[in-house]
């Protein structure tokens, strides 16, 4: 909850949610077309994959201490991330890779500009880790706010986000 709750205090805005909701899976892209190349991919006991079927493979049992639901859905979204993933990382190399560098710049870019409109600091400019790997998973709760689904958990952050600002403006 505390995790949720930073995040969603900086990301209030409609355009900077929006601009997430397309620029967070952007970037992902853009981190695993370079994970599909041949240096990449492994094959054992018959099976072949690559270092992006590891990493969100990775990203989804940590998600899963977070919430199954969310991470079921997250394995949805990066199952198909990744599919596209290989076949752009299956083009040739020049092409992929600025494919890949247009992705992963262009989404940071992206996440800097909604930050601007909502004049709040980027999440990833305090805690570029956490950011890092908590993303993925905010667009996928975020997806269900959108929605209109598990509005209890929603009103719960917003009601936090309420009080923590109440009590201390500058503690978010």
């Amino acid at each position: 909850m505390d995790m949720l709750t930073g995040y969603a205090a900086a990301h209030q805005h409609p355009f900077n949610i929006f601009v997430h909701m397309i620029g967070i899976p952007t970037i992902m892209l853009g981190v695993l077309i370079p994970m599909t190349w041949s240096w990449a991919s492994f094959s054992i006991a018959g099976f072949s994959f690559t270092l992006a079927h590891i990493v969100m493979l990775g990203f989804f049992v940590f998600y899963l201490t977070l919430d199954r639901l969310f991470a079921l859905v997250f394995l949805g979204l990066a199952a198909a991330i990744t599919a596209l993933a290989g076949w752009i990382g299956a083009m040739p190399i020049g092409t992929s890779s600025m494919i890949a560098a247009a992705c992963f710049f262009g989404g940071y870019a992206a996440q800097f500009i909604g930050h601007a409109v909502e004049k709040s600091m980027p999440v990833l400019v305090r805690h570029p880790i956490q950011a890092n790997l908590a993303a993925p998973f905010f667009t996928v709760v975020e997806a269900f706010k959108i929605l209109g689904l598990r509005d209890r958990l929603f009103d719960s952050v917003q009601a936090e986000i309420s009080a923590r600002r109440g009590a201390d403006p500058d503690a978010l």
